[in-house]
């Protein structure tokens, strides 16, 4: 077993420093466009799917995303609020929404996802693969449960 030797040996330590960097320069970078990180994550997370065949689930929405259930929810009702996106029943089941993203909602995704896109780069570097596929590797273990 290691001996521990300090926060500033723990790559976890410096994991959470550089996600709560990330997280505000997006945040801020989002901002001029009016859409939070949790807003955009949703929004780009609906989009994505829905280009993958039918209109996505409003779960399959929020946990692509990583969002909690709840906040989920209250974001995507935001979202709708905004004539970003519009939630519908399900038609063989009205317990599940559908999540359907309108043309304004794309449009601004995009903008938003190029902004996102060039604060990754600014932030990890033009050559940041194999970073991302240590990153996706240890999110693999939480995304399968």
């Amino acid at each position: 077993m290691a001996e521990p030797q300090g926060p500033l040996m723990s790559p976890g330590f410096w994991l959470h420093h550089a996600a709560l960097e990330w997280r505000a320069t997006v945040e801020r970078n989002l901002r001029p466009l009016g859409l939070t990180l949790t807003q955009f994550n949703l929004l780009a997370s609906a989009g994505w799917l829905g280009r993958q065949g039918e209109p996505p689930t409003q779960q399959q929405v929020v946990d692509m995303a990583g969002a909690d259930r709840m906040m989920g929810s209250r974001v995507i009702r935001v979202l709708e609020d905004r004539a970003l996106l519009a939630r519908r029943p399900d038609p063989d089941d009205a317990r599940i929404l559908r999540i359907e993203v309108s043309s304004e909602g794309r449009a601004l995704a995009r903008r938003a996802i190029r902004i996102v896109v060039d604060t990754d780069e600014q932030i990890f570097g033009p050559d940041s693969e194999a970073l991302r596929d240590r990153l996706k590797s240890i999110a693999a273990q939480r995304i399968a449960h």
